[in-house]
């Protein structure tokens, strides 16, 4: 019921109104109790009756207060509220349709409340509700059946929910929707137009009532970055109508230490009804090839970000020009071709010296025919080759008369070469050129096609060996080798048997030449990659991008064949970073040709954009004023009686404000929704631990953090509570002292408001106990790969094996090694450089406040762990030795619980010389 755009969840209360008259005429018979007096002359009236006695009757003003007050609680439990929903309620089933596309990330969380709001109405009608995400649709690796349940079961689920990386059209499958019998949609629109969303709606409209709930907010995303000119050019996409806020781009990669910074930040603009802004910054190549990923800031959406491959790191090759080239003879340089080759895909350099070439810190250093170095070029060009450089080098007469490679193998030559060379056409050959023969499956020139056109008449010919046929990766068509490569170390030789002109074979003019160079990342052009250009390769994804664009490595990833990284991103090829050798593919969610639009709907539907409640219960207050108002009515009856004392007067105040108190909810909730766990954990020591999502590893993470509680509880005075698993998504860190945290391969990245979290946990002296549990397999496992994921963005302090002076040695126990069930480095943040001994003590000044993270790998909660009979779970070693361990084991942690409740004091124990000198003064 409504009255004047107030609602009442029990209007039937109302009826109590009628009983107000009755009361009326009951409080006016029985008036208040009169006041004694002692008077002497009274006794003279004893005896006598008053046949006409008279009630006094009750002031008209108290009869008010004490009816409003009456009338105040019966509307109070009414359950009046402010701006009700006057919705006519519905029955049957209720549909809700969720876009669950990048687009709708930014806003995701706001998404989530609105359903929970319409899952409440659709519980308070008793309505079946379905949950069907839209990328789900039409999808055969996922179960297309609508799951009916009650609105309560859904509201569970909700935070299960996330949205996918990529975008796709709408399926307008029409037994699909008429499978769905009679049923009200609600859609909750991400608000960008799609293909099929005309057809979804006609579907929608047939088999029930259609609502759209969309945010007014525009879309934002990224189109890959280009180089024009040497200038990073990022167009930035807006869906919205009209001019929008500034933006913020921010560049992000690795710092010179290896740590991700923002490398660059740069605002854009968008003209008036401009839904394209093209961002062009000239940006260094020595910071433009750190430049990891480009993001709109504090904007969570995979389509707001854009990751940088080979096409925006242009390589620095080195080239030797040892002649130089005289005016109309440049046709026959092998310098000339080299350069047109990678004039637009690299960034060249040419020296005269090799010494020079080397200092120039390119990524490639080309060698046209050069058969002879010094032995300081050869020793200098041999170690930058097995640091991990690119040596490519090509056959020419110099290299053909020389006898260089000959007999003997040379390190800087993938195979051993014969004397002079083969002219294999032309006028003083039998035979005529040869063609290229196609490319075999181990060959990184797998897949491109060969040109009819390329001719090779003169080659170097290579000494048969057992290894020839592995080093060979192109060769002609007759089997003779063309193209052969060796490892050296961590890099790399090339040798093309021809030349680098035109003067043995027609290779350096064609196509095909630039496609092998950038298929031995000589050069880059990732951005021109088509299927054609990436047939035969198969790449495999190192980064992969979530929803609301967050990076994480992957592990263990199949491979990808190449011309599948042409197609857009989808639920079989998610967005990220794709590898195949030293090339860097990226897929990102909005490709070159991408769009943005604002969705487009029939004139008979209107969108709406309801996020917060706007319904306000006041029912609470004035239950609040009935309470007051009754207070009140005792003290003016106390007053009309004269029994209201001044101390009584000091009572009643007291009484009515802890009465108002206790009748406010809302006042006494605005404190906080604070668990009763948080408070427990306020109150006593609780040790805790990160949930993995592995109930495994949980199991023996509780049962360890619970046995190192009962010998803390045993040996010290510190008495916790029983440990806590915790997520530290949404639980309050700030009760814990520390957090042991077991990580495993799966263990999910973070997300920012988490990573801030935690930051403002180590902040405040918390402590991270990180265990990988890889130290007995020599800890190069995927949790401690996944632990560097996990910490790269805590910035956390640099760190170094315990030194054995720091206070974790001396806390409780003396101790020199940290094991659990494994032994293990342990690393701690690093001691200060500057830390001096102070004399007379046997450790240095380390007292700089607690570490803000443990690392290492020793299997700690294994060795703690105790099952319910309080004997240990897992064994330690064999024997006593074993037992041995488990007690050093327990030690480290009782050591470490205490260096985090107590921090460094110990290490003021450096001041004792000082403090008995000054005393004994």
């Amino acid at each position: 019921m409504s009255v004047l755009g107030i609602g009442f969840t029990a209007p039937l209360l109302f009826l109590g109104l009628i009983a107000l008259p009755v009361i009326w005429w009951l409080l006016r018979a029985v008036p208040p109790s009169p006041r004694k007096q002692v008077f002497p002359a009274v006794t003279l009236l004893l005896g006598l009756e008053d046949k006409t006695a008279q009630a006094d009757r009750t002031p008209w003003w108290l009869l008010l207060l004490r009816l409003l007050a009456v009338a105040a609680m019966i509307i109070g439990f009414a359950g009046p509220v402010l701006n009700p929903d006057d919705t006519p309620g519905r029955s049957g089933r209720l549909l809700i349709f969720v876009d669950d596309f990048w687009p709708a990330a930014s806003d995701w969380s706001e998404r989530v409340q609105v359903i929970e709001t319409r899952l409440e109405k659709a519980q308070a009608s008793a309505r079946p509700v379905a949950i069907l995400m839209a990328s789900s649709v039409g999808r055969t690796d996922v179960d297309q059946s609508t799951v009916w349940q009650a609105a309560d079961a859904w509201r569970s689920s909700l935070p299960g929910l996330s949205p996918v990386a990529w975008d796709a059209e709408y399926a307008g499958d029409e037994d699909w929707s008429q499978a769905l019998g009679r049923t009200d949609i609600l859609w909750v629109s991400d608000g960008v137009q799609r293909v099929g969303r005309p057809e979804l709606i006609s579907h929608f409209e047939q088999v029930g009532q259609l609502e759209v709930l969309e945010p007014a907010s525009a879309r934002l995303g990224l189109l890959p970055a280009t180089l024009d000119g040497g200038d990073v050019v990022l167009p930035v996409l807006s869906s919205g109508p009209g001019p929008i806020d500034a933006l913020t781009i921010e560049a992000l990669g690795p710092d010179p230490e290896g740590v991700e910074r923002v490398l660059l930040s740069v605002p854009v603009t968008f003209e008036s009804e401009a839904g394209r802004a093209d961002l062009r910054m000239t940006v260094p190549s020595e910071l433009r090839n750190r430049i990891d990923r480009l993001q709109i800031a504090d904007h969570r959406a995979a389509g707001a970000v854009t990751l940088a491959d080979d096409s925006l790191r242009r390589r620095r090759v080195a080239l030797l020009n040892t002649v130089g080239e005289r005016e109309g003879l440049e046709l026959l340089s092998p310098l000339h071709y080299l350069r047109e080759a990678l004039a637009t895909t690299a960034e060249t350099v040419e020296l005269p010296a090799l010494s020079e070439l080397i200092k120039a810190g390119p990524d490639v250093i080309v060698l046209p025919d050069v058969a002879s170095f010094s032995d300081a070029d050869r020793d200098a060009l041999t170690d930058w080759v097995t640091q991990g450089g690119l040596l490519l080098r090509f056959a020419g007469p110099q290299l053909a008369s020389a006898d260089l490679g000959q007999g003997l193998e040379d390190t800087l030559l993938p195979v051993r070469l014969r004397a002079g060379g083969r002219v294999v056409g032309g006028a003083m050959s039998w035979g005529d050129p040869r063609a290229l023969a196609p490319f075999p499956e181990n060959s990184p020139f797998f897949g491109l096609p060969v040109p009819n056109d390329v001719q090779i008449e003169a080659q170097i010919l290579a000494q048969p060996g057992p290894d020839l046929a592995e080093r060979t990766i192109a060769t002609l068509s007759d089997g003779t080798p063309i193209v052969t490569r060796r490892a050296l170390g961590a890099g790399q030789v090339v040798l093309f048997h021809v030349s680098a002109n035109a003067e043995w074979s027609s290779l350096p003019f064609s196509g095909l030449f630039v496609q092998m160079l950038e298929r031995l990342a000589v050069s880059s052009q990732g951005s021109a990659r088509d299927g054609v250009a990436l047939e035969g390769s198969t790449w495999v994804a190192t980064h992969v991008l979530d929803g609301f664009g967050q990076v994480s490595p992957q592990d263990a990833a199949a491979g990808v064949p190449g011309p599948k990284l042409a197609d857009p991103a989808g639920p079989d090829l998610a967005p990220g970073l794709y590898a195949d050798g030293d090339r860097v593919q990226a897929v990102n969610v909005l490709r070159s040709d991408s769009v943005l639009e604002r969705a487009e709907w029939p004139t008979h539907i209107t969108p709406r954009w309801q996020i917060e409640d706007t319904r306000k219960e006041f029912g609470p207050w004035l239950l609040a004023l009935a309470l007051m108002l009754g207070a009140l009515d005792v003290l003016l009856t106390l007053w009309l009686a004269g029994r209201l004392l001044p101390a009584a007067r000091k009572v009643a105040t007291g009484a009515i404000v802890g009465l108002s108190m206790l009748a406010m909810p809302h006042l006494a909730d605005a404190q906080t929704d604070t668990s009763p766990s948080v408070l427990d954990a306020a109150s006593i020591v609780t040790l805790a631990y990160v949930q993995s999502g592995d109930p495994a590893v949980d199991q023996v993470a509780q049962a360890g953090l619970l046995g190192l509680s009962d010998q803390l509880f045993l040996r010290t005075s510190v008495e916790p509570a029983r440990p806590v698993g915790i997520d530290i998504e949404v639980d309050d860190l700030s009760v814990y002292p520390m957090l042991y945290w077991p990580l495993i391969d799966t263990t999910p990245i973070p997300s920012p408001d988490a990573i801030l979290r935690l930051k403002r946990y180590l902040a405040a002296g918390g402590l991270i106990l990180f265990d990988t549990r890889d130290a007995g397999t020599g800890g190069d496992s995927a949790a401690s790969r996944r632990l560097r994921a996990v910490a790269l963005p805590l910035n956390l302090p640099l760190l170094d094996q315990v030194p054995s002076d720091h206070v974790l040695t001396r806390s409780f126990y003396l101790l020199q090694e940290f094991p659990g069930r494994n032994r293990g480095p342990v690393w701690a943040e690093a001691p200060p450089l500057d830390a001096e001994r102070a004399e007379g003590m046997p450790f240095r000044n380390l007292n700089d406040g607690v570490t803000p993270v443990i690392v290492g790998g020793n299997d700690w909660a294994g060795a703690w762990a105790i099952r319910d009979d309080g004997r240990p779970m897992f064994p330690v070693g064999r024997g006593q030795a074993g037992e041995r361990q488990r007690e050093m084991a327990v030690r480290f942690g009782i050591n470490l619980v205490m260096h985090v409740l107590t921090g460094n004091y110990k290490s003021d124990q450096v001041h004792v010389p000082a403090l008995l000198e000054r005393l004994g003064e």
